[in-house]
């Protein structure tokens, strides 16, 4: 069974940053993207950034520029660093795991922005 445990939320003020970590555990296998989407209240979810092993990105339009997503393979981590942080960033932020056939989530990891 994979299991995905985030930290690293929390409330800021707008222009500040915060780091998200998540940690994956279980059979895995060795090929596999991980990423970060998040729902803010009355939105749908949506894909904020992802990396594959081989350390390919995909950042959303609205945070290019502002966070940086990265991962440690050996610890089956990943990791994504906010910089000028907007209250339209506000929201759950979810850990997500995709390998071939399967897809898992972190618990979620609240994140507001706001003076």
């Amino acid at each position: 069974q994979v299991q995905l445990v985030e930290s690293g939320g929390g409330l800021v003020q707008p222009g500040g940053s915060l780091r998200l970590s998540c940690a994956a555990s279980g059979s895995i296998g060795s090929f596999y993207v991980m990423g970060w989407h998040r729902q803010a209240p009355g939105k749908q979810r949506e894909l904020v950034a992802s990396i594959s092993n081989g350390g390919n990105t995909f950042y959303t339009d609205s945070v290019k520029g502002r966070f940086t997503i990265s991962r440690d393979n050996a610890k089956n981590a990943v990791y994504l660093q906010m910089n000028s942080l907007k209250p339209e960033d506000t929201a759950v932020y979810y850990c997500n795991l995709r390998i071939p056939g399967a897809q898992y989530w972190g618990q979620g990891t609240q994140v507001t922005v706001s003076s």
